[in-house]
């Protein structure tokens, strides 16, 4: 695992009333443990994300364990077999306009998801688990089976040769098989983002749980809050922002100003990563590739 030599020098930063209060535990992942770092399961982020594919971390975040070869082919296996979409699920993304946001298309296809296709009652850590892989196998060809039929008015066959979820989204996205470089950009993507301990969809998501109520409204809740632009949403507000600049020594300089004037700009500074998000150094890399 990769530790940074300045770890014992980097301090929280206390930006919240509540920085520093326990609020649960999670052996999922940790966040600046060692200063500047992101664990999953205690592997660094830096030392799988551009190794691994992400059928293999979900396999560890999900499932516990990093699969050897023949679990990785059997994971893999099953993801292919849940792509399909009941039709039930097809009719209410049919039914969902073109003005809809990708993340409401998503959170009523889980919604739809948990009325076909249940949680037992007992709330079972399998079935939790078979729910995951579901979701996981599902969301992807749900987006797009809406947003082909909503734009175009096609209903497109979600079966692809591709076996991995990253290829397979690319492929449904454009109609043909994606080049290598753009699924190995998916993977790492998928796996930067694939988690983030206690961030407020997380948060969400458990307090939802904690009620006992089922792992559909537990994420469906968490997609609402991931939605929202102080959270996942804050990747769109900083796109606008980007595109108010013509030249890059325009932002450099209207950032400044709004810096000095103690202005909240979206995307820069974090509660915990003081320094810079670990994530940033292998996302940039792939956008320069």
């Amino acid at each position: 695992m990769n530790q940074l030599s300045e770890a014992t020098a980097i301090k929280p930063k206390k930006s919240v009333a509540l920085s520093g209060v326990v609020a649960g535990n999670t052996a999922l992942c940790t966040v600046g443990r060692y200063g500047n770092d992101l664990q999953y399961r205690g592997y660094d982020i830096l030392d799988i994300a551009e190794r691994c594919e992400f059928e293999e971390v979900a396999h560890l975040l999900v499932h516990g364990t990093l699969p050897n070869a023949a679990e990785l082919k059997a994971y893999k296996q099953k993801l292919r077999r849940q792509r399909g979409l009941p039709a039930q699920l097809q009719i209410a993304l049919e039914a969902l306009p073109a003005a809809s946001h990708p993340m409401d298309v998503m959170r009523t296809a889980v919604s739809v998801l948990g009325c076909v296709l249940p949680e037992k009652d007992d709330h079972n850590t399998p079935d939790a688990r078979d729910i995951a892989d579901r979701l996981l196998a599902n969301l992807g060809p749900a987006l797009l089976y809406w947003y082909h039929y909503a734009f175009s008015g096609k209903r497109i066959d979600i079966e692809t040769d591709d076996d991995s979820i990253g290829g397979h989204f690319l492929h449904l996205l454009h109609g043909e098989t994606p080049p290598d470089e753009w699924v190995r950009a998916m993977h790492i993507s998928l796996i930067l983002y694939a988690e983030h301990e206690f961030n407020a969809s997380t948060f969400a998501s458990r307090v939802i749980a904690g009620t006992g109520s089922d792992m559909y409204s537990a994420i469906a809740g968490g997609i609402g809050a991931l939605r929202g632009p102080k959270h996942g949403g804050a990747n769109e507000v900083a796109f606008e922002i980007q595109k108010r600049y013509d030249s890059p020594d325009e932002a450099e300089a209207d950032i400044r100003r709004r810096v000095d004037n103690k202005e909240v700009i979206i995307g820069f500074g974090h509660p915990v990563y003081t320094v810079s998000d670990p994530r940033n150094k292998v996302i940039k890399e792939v956008a320069r590739s």
